[in-house]
Parts: C-alpha cells; sequence; structure tokens
C-alpha cells in the first residue's frame, strides 16, 4: 500500500503537470537519506495553474514541502528538520557557497492535515487566511497550511484530499482537475488508505464515485445541453428508422435523395402495388 507522503507528493506533482513549476518527490539532502517530502521548482516555460491552491500564491523559484498526515503530528522537530532541509537544498543547487541563491528564492511550507495544537502553543500563529497560518521560525519564515480547516473552493481540491474529513475528501474527488486519467489510481489507493485510517471516504472507486455524481446532477440540464455531449450518430443509435424520421415533412425527406433515387423508388412502388403487396 503507498503511503501516504508518496500520495500526497504524487498528487502535487499531478496537478502542477503542464504548468510553469515542476515537482520533485522525496528529495535527499544529506549523507544520512534525510528525504525532503516535495520539492517544487518554477520552471523557465509553462503557465501557472488558473488558481493556486489557498496557501501557495506566494511561491517562490524554489519551494520546500513537509507533509504530516492523519496520524502525524506537525510539531517543534519537523520544522527543524524542515529549515535544515532548506540549508541543504541551498547549498546543493547554488553555484558555491560563496555565491548562496538569494533567501528571497526559497519558500518553506509545513502541510499538515490535523490543526498542531502542541506547535501553536510554542510559537505565535498568525492566520493568513482560513486554514492557513505564518509563521517565524528561527530567521526563517514558514506558511503552515492545515488541510482539515481549508475551505470548500475547488481550487483547493489537492489539499482536502487529504483533509481527512469524508465530507471534504469527496468535495476534493468531485472538483480535483489534475491529469484525472493518471489521477484515478492514486486516489483509488488513497481511499483504500483512508479506509485502512478508519476513515471511510468514499466506499467504492474514484471512477463509480463520479459516475454516481454526475447521474446525482443530471437532472439539472436541460435536454439541449445533455444532447451537446454527444455527436449525431450518437444520438441517432438505438433509435428505429421511424423514431429517426419522426418530424420530418414530405418535402424535407424528399430534398435528401437525388432524382435517380427517387424514380427508383417509385418504380418500386409501381411492382408493389401491381403484384398486390402494396
Amino acid at each position: 500500500m503507498m503511503e501516504w507522503h508518496r500520495l500526497f507528493g504524487l498528487t502535487l506533482t499531478d496537478y502542477f503537470t503542464g504548468s510553469s513549476y515542476s515537482v520533485e518527490l522525496e528529495k535527499d539532502l544529506s549523507l544520512k537519506q534525510q528525504f525532503l517530502d516535495v520539492v517544487i521548482i518554477e520552471k523557465k516555460n509553462g503557465a501557472l495553474p488558473p488558481e493556486l491552491p489557498d496557501g501557495f500564491e506566494n511561491l517562490a523559484a524554489h519551494n520546500l514541502v513537509t507533509y504530516k498526515s492523519l496520524r502525524e503530528s506537525l510539531d517543534e522537530w519537523t520544522m527543524d528538520e524542515l529549515v535544515g532541509h532548506y540549508v541543504n537544498y541551498r547549498k546543493q543547487i547554488s553555484p558555491s557557497l560563496k555565491e548562496l541563491l538569494s533567501a528571497e528564492k526559497f519558500r518553506l511550507y509545513a502541510v499538515s492535515t490535523l490543526y498542531p495544537k502542541n506547535l501553536a502553543k510554542q510559537i505565535n500563529f498568525i492566520p493568513a487566511g482560513k486554514g492557513i497560518y505564518d509563521v517565524t521560525y528561527g530567521l526563517r519564515k514558514i506558511r503552515i497550511i492545515v488541510t482539515s480547516r481549508i475551505s470548500e473552493k475547488k481550487r483547493n481540491a489537492p489539499w482536502l484530499l487529504f483533509s481527512g474529513i469524508p465530507e471534504k475528501v469527496r468535495y476534493g474527488a468531485e472538483h480535483y482537475t489534475g491529469n484525472l486519467g493518471e489521477m484515478s489510481s492514486i486516489m483509488n489507493q488513497l481511499f483504500v488508505k483512508y479506509k485502512a485510517e478508519g476513515v471511510v471516504a468514499v466506499p467504492y472507486t474514484i471512477e463509480d464515485y463520479r459516475r454516481d455524481y454526475v447521474l446525482e446532477y443530471l437532472d439539472r440540464l436541460t435536454p439541449a445541453e445533455i444532447l451537446k455531449r454527444f455527436s449525431a450518430d450518437d444520438r441517432l443509435k438505438g433509435l428505429s428508422s421511424d423514431d429517426r424520421l419522426k418530424g420530418l415533412s414530405a418535402d424535407e425527406l424528399l430534398k435528401r435523395l437525388s432524382p435517380e433515387e427517387i424514380k427508383a423508388y417509385l418504380k418500386k412502388l409501381k411492382r408493389k402495388k401491381k403484384s398486390g403487396k402494396l
């Protein structure tokens, strides 16, 4: 079964696919293999997603993200590790230790499913939005994103998938707009993970959920809106010849036939009439 941190990283990877940011997972930043969950790096080409999730509106060139899942705590040690990862990462990508990239090119993010109550008692949390908090940790500013407190907005779907709250997880699945073909298996594994943790987010596969959602809201659409989704051939499938011709006048039907076809049809009628079959 895929781990929470891996699922979280793959979701962000999918979300930023095709944008001006690339995503690296489980970045090894030390000789002792201490991995940072996610690094989001600005590219020279591409465009930002139409709307970034809350808390990510201040992305820099290099964005270091640590994540704590449903059964984990965002604590002082996690913050220490994040700052340590920042120091190592900045050293690695700078031209030299004497030419370190500007600190302004980096942002630190701590994403947590649960609100870190103990940490909030130790350092000052400055609200920066619903479920978003800015803190100063040592000399570094860190943004904390609490997914269980994020507002239900379409742009926040990546966060809500990791909220741990069934209703919000469903909302996230319903409104996620990434590369859904690739994300289906990841979401399925995410729901399996929730079930293992005792949180029944969605009791079946993401394909089942999306189909049921469409059926549930289908009656809100007009027949014209529904028919727009289908080609002419698809609309005619299953209809009898009589049903297909309903509503057409004789003139409209004849316009579609060539003179030769009309003559051939009239001859056929005459033969049937003579034989008494008409």
